[in-house]
C-alpha cells in the first residue's frame, strides 16, 4: 500500500509537473489561488498550503500582492524525483515489513512442525523394543517410484514404515499407494537388527 498524500501535496506535485512540462514557463505568472482553488475543486487554503510547499522548496515565489511567480524548473524536477525517493523508501519498508511477518509465520509453522515430529518421535520410543530407525532411500534405489503395498516392507524386513520425511515435508502414517522418491527419508519401527535389513533392501533390493 503506498502513503497517503494529502490533497495540497499531490497538488503541489501537478503543479511541479506542469513547470517541468513548460505548461508554467519559469518567471511566468501562475493563475491566482482562487482560480486555482477552481481548477483543482479544493478551498483556496488547500491551494495556499501547495503554494508553501512549492515556495519553500524555491520553485516559485509569493509577491506581497499574491501572486505567484515560477522561479525554477530545476528544482521542480529535484522536488518530484525527492518525492519519487520517499515513496521507494517507504514501499521497501513496507515490503521488509511484510517479509518479516512471512518468516515470522513460517518460523511459528517450522516450530510446529517440529513440535508434531518430537510429539511422535516420543511415541515411537515408547514402542520399546520397536524403536524407530531413520533411512535415506538414495538416488539408485530399487524401490524408487514403486508403492509402499508393492514393496511389502514388513514381509521382507520385519519392519513397519510409519512416516516418510520429504524435505520439510513429514508424512504420518503414509498409505499403502504412497510413492517413495529419491532423498525420502522413512521412519520404521521393528526389533534386532531392522536398521540394517531395512538399508539393505531400500537402497539394494535385498
Amino acid at each position: 500500500m503506498k502513503p497517503s498524500v494529502a490533497s495540497y501535496q499531490s497538488i503541489a506535485l501537478d503543479i511541479a509537473k506542469r513547470i517541468i512540462n513548460e505548461e508554467f514557463s519559469v518567471g511566468a505568472k501562475i493563475s491566482g489561488r482562487t482560480l486555482l482553488a477552481s481548477q483543482y475543486s479544493v478551498s483556496p487554503e488547500t491551494i495556499r498550503k501547495a503554494i508553501a510547499i512549492l515556495k519553500e522548496a524555491n520553485i516559485v515565489s509569493v509577491s506581497q500582492g499574491k501572486e505567484i511567480i515560477v522561479l525554477s524548473a530545476q528544482q521542480a524536477y529535484h522536488f518530484i524525483e525527492h518525492h519519487k525517493e520517499m515513496v521507494s523508501a517507504y514501499s521497501l519498508r513496507q515490503e521488509l515489513e511484510f517479509l518479516l511477518e512471512e518468516k515470522e509465520e513460517n518460523d511459528k509453522q517450522f516450530r510446529k512442525i517440529v513440535n508434531e515430529i518430537m510429539r511422535y518421535s516420543d511415541r515411537l520410543k515408547n514402542l520399546v523394543p520397536y524403536n524407530p530407525v531413520d533411512i535415506r532411500v538414495t538416488g539408485g534405489s530399487p524401490i524408487i517410484g514403486r508403492p509402499l503395498q508393492e514393496l511389502r516392507l514388513w514381509h521382507n524386513t520385519g519392519a513397519t514404515i510409519v512416516a516418510i520425511r520429504r524435505g520439510t515435508e513429514l508424512v504420518i502414517s503414509p498409505g499403502p499407494n504412497a510413492v517413495l522418491q529419491a532423498d525420502d527419508r522413512i521412519v520404521v519401527v521393528g526389533s534386532g537388527d531392522v536398521l540394517q535389513k531395512v538399508t539393505d533392501f531400500v537402497n539394494h533390493g535385498k
